[in-house]
């Protein structure tokens, strides 16, 4: 019975992580895509941050 019960925890085990491996694939996949489709928006604002901060007296 403890074997069956260790050997039930260990499957729920490998399930949950290769669950959370496979959230964070589709987490970054949409990040790259988000940054692919606003790459001219992006490198606009931080060019203009840094310019900002260039031309404070930061």
């Amino acid at each position: 019975m403890k074997e069956l019960q260790l050997r039930i925890k260990n499957e729920l085990l490998k399930r949950r992580s290769g669950m959370e491996l496979v959230q964070v694939a589709i987490l970054i996949a949409i990040a790259v895509t988000l940054g692919l489709i606003f790459k001219t928006q992006i490198t606009s604002f931080v060019n203009g941050v840094f310019k900002n901060l260039n031309g404070s007296k930061f």
